[in-house]
């Protein structure tokens, strides 16, 4: 059974040695200011088509199931609510992560993975270059600027996709309507919410990322494996953050 462990938590440990040394270098020179943008038009532009086209329709089809579900009562009012606070606190934040999980962590790994096969990362030391520094923090940075701005877009254009069902498609509300019951039923607590939430997602996605790539070993295969490897650890912990954030906003 101890022998079953030992591998787990070593893999733990030395993923929260790399995290540490990872945010240490945020507040050492040099910063790489270059690589982080670089970084953060890769992530965050490069993933702007495909969240804007998830969040619009998961906004329409959450309008659509509800618009049924609440004509039996006689609420269809409560539509842009229902809307708005599910996307702003729970779908626009996990989707999102999934997705740029499934985009950049798989990148990340693959990317830092061939350097590593290749022997690149090794000349990096050679030459007295951190690759932590060099390759790791960057990516943390870039990433945990990037999320929370797509999570915002994804909300919006998901909040529009509903208007446009609840609106021009069944004519259940007046455009004023559905705008007005959206903007209130947001609170502080959810904006809270879903701003925190993607911020935690993308230091586990570009850490996840990072981790798998800097200890790939095996040639081709081997990067292969880490990259399949970075996006189910990525996506699992982004459930699981999920939990532990939803259950702490709850309590208060």
């Amino acid at each position: 059974m101890l022998d079953f462990l030992k591998g787990p938590i070593l893999a733990f440990q030395d993923f929260l040695a790399l995290a540490g040394r990872a945010f240490l270098n945020i507040f050492r020179r040099p910063h790489y200011f270059d690589d982080i943008s670089i970084q953060m038009d890769t992530i965050g532009v490069g993933s702007l088509p495909i969240v804007i086209l998830t969040g619009f329709f998961s906004g329409a089809v959450m309008a659509l199931q509800m618009s049924r579900a609440l004509s039996t009562y006689g609420a269809t009012g409560q539509i842009g609510t229902i809307t708005a606070i599910t996307l702003v606190r729970e779908l626009g934040p996990v989707l999102t992560a999934l997705l740029v999980a499934g985009r950049n962590a798989s990148g990340i790994a693959s990317e830092l993975g061939s350097m590593k096969v290749t022997e690149q990362i090794d000349a990096m030391r050679a030459l007295g270059t951190d690759p932590v520094q060099k390759l790791v923090t960057p990516r943390l940075i870039a990433t945990a600027v990037v999320l929370p701005l797509l999570t915002i877009i994804a909300d919006f254009v998901g909040i529009f996709g509903g208007y446009c069902v609840a609106c021009p498609l069944l004519n259940l509300l007046t455009p004023n309507q559905y705008w007005t019951t959206s903007y209130r039923a947001i609170e502080y607590n959810d904006l809270s919410q879903g701003l925190l939430k993607p911020f935690l997602f993308a230091i586990v996605i570009a850490l996840v990322g990072c981790y798998y790539g800097m200890r790939t070993t095996g040639g081709t295969q081997g990067v292969g494996r880490a990259t399949t490897q970075a996006v189910v650890v990525a996506s699992i912990w982004v459930f699981v953050l999920n939990f532990v954030t939803t259950r702490v906003f709850v309590n208060l």
